[in-house]
């Protein structure tokens, strides 16, 4: 989720694309008019590299593919979108690439990141900047709540939303209500919040946490772990590890054999696709995933396996949503003003986001209201392809429910922006 537009994409480098710089008196008037020629700079941070890398690959590439289309098609009222990307590495290194794109580079806007401490420290300049920040893939309730900020938005899902969508799967599977839990935890920001939301799910659907274990997020060996569950004799393991982490666990824990339901509460299908068939196991909670049927939905997986070969992600449906939202927020302004953005958002805006139904901003927290899925891993002699390993639950919440019973409530959750 890092570098975007151009053939190829660096590792860490800056991308720059079009050749174009912009000119001074755009940038000291955020109003566009249809005459001018220069670009609107979009600034674009999220790991590439670690446990998170194989993540924003596919973020990458669908920014890359959402501002192809938006220039495509006219651009933002006449002007070209330039994306300036990077690795955001780590949190320190995030807010100081923010404050660098922002104050040298003049981006209109923020978009991206996976890590939550990463979000919460790019959310503080933008915040300080009052530049538009989209969190396109950090989950945490903190964000949305006591850390809430007014120029930060989420495309991604909170952890309570994670948590109570793959939970509806499982209680109808007959895996939580009394039941005997042992969790594994990713050691960060992310993590612990989510364990803090799948505890209080755990106590009102009758489950007992037997276990519960923290992972850095270095560990790549988690035969200790392995052994510990073997011994506890769980009626369900969750795994709320993050990134390759989840990979790396559901192959190890195929290779020893544990007969346990395997769940988590945190996902993405990629994690799926890099175990394989055979080795991905369980069910999870996906914000988006390519089989989804609506025509939005299809269109962009034709147009992203045309590109790239192979279907989309859902942490890639997130950065190619927000480059969409953005687009659609200054057209309908005619400005890049993030002020007036925020405003508009908050106001009601409603966007198509590749589902059945469209998406809105909650005005008090900023998150994205929307529908959510929980998948099952396939049988091995059922999987046709690498691709087509899993199936899905309908979107949740249903047709006939509002799209804010999965999120948290005011009383849950509450955010009071900083002026």
């Amino acid at each position: 989720m890092t570098d975007r537009f151009g053939d190829s994409l660096s590792r860490r480098g800056l991308l720059r694309v079009g050749g174009a710089a912009l000119i001074a008196p755009a940038l000291a008037s955020p109003a566009l008019s249809q005459g001018q020629s220069d670009v609107i700079r979009i600034g674009h941070l999220t790991p590439r590299t670690g446990f998170l890398g194989p993540l924003g690959e596919f973020a990458v590439q669908a920014a890359q593919l959402a501002v192809e289309e938006i220039n495509a098609a006219g651009g933002i009222a006449g002007r070209k979108v330039e994306l300036l990307a990077e690795d955001s590495v780590n949190p320190q290194t995030a807010s100081a690439k923010a404050e660098r794109m922002v104050q040298r580079d003049r981006v209109a806007c923020l978009v991206g990141e996976i890590n939550s401490a990463s979000a919460l420290a790019i959310s503080q300049v933008a915040q300080r900047e009052k530049v538009l920040f989209i969190n396109t893939g950090a989950n945490s309730d903190a964000l949305r709540g006591a850390d809430c900020k007014r120029y930060l938005f989420h495309v991604e899902a909170q952890n309570t939303m994670m948590v109570r969508a793959a939970g509806r799967a499982l209680v109808e599977k007959g895996l939580i209500k009394g039941k005997k839990v042992y969790a594994l935890t990713a050691d960060y920001a992310f993590g612990h919040d989510l364990l803090k939301q799948a505890k209080k799910f755990f106590i009102a659907n009758e489950a007992t946490l037997a276990g519960e274990d923290l992972i850095p997020t270095e560990l790549t060996d988690f035969s200790p772990f392995l052994l510990k569950l073997r011994q506890g004799r769980p009626d369900l393991v969750i795994c709320n590890l993050a990134g390759a982490q989840i990979t790396n666990f559901l192959k190890q824990y195929s290779e020893f054999g544990l007969p346990f339901p395997v769940a988590g509460f945190g996902f993405d299908t990629a994690l799926a696709w890099g175990a394989g068939p055979g080795n991905f196991l369980g069910t999870w909670p996906v914000v988006w995933h390519h089989q989804i049927d609506s025509p939005s939905a299809k269109a962009f997986v034709t147009a992203f396996r045309a590109k790239y070969k192979k279907p989309p992600e859902n942490q890639g449906w997130g950065d190619y949503t927000a480059m969409k939202i953005v687009a659609q927020s200054m057209n309908a302004l005619k400005s890049t003003d993030s002020t007036k953005i925020v405003e508009y958002l908050e106001k009601g805006a409603t966007f198509e986001i590749a589902k059945t139904r469209e998406g809105y901003f909650r005005p008090w927290d900023h998150e994205l209201m929307q529908e959510m899925y929980a998948i099952t891993a396939l049988p091995a002699d059922q999987v046709k392809n690498p691709y087509d390993i899993f199936t899905a639950t309908g979107p949740l919440p249903g047709p006939g429910e509002s799209l804010e019973v999965l999120a948290t409530t005011r009383d849950e959750n509450a955010c009071t922006f900083p002026a």
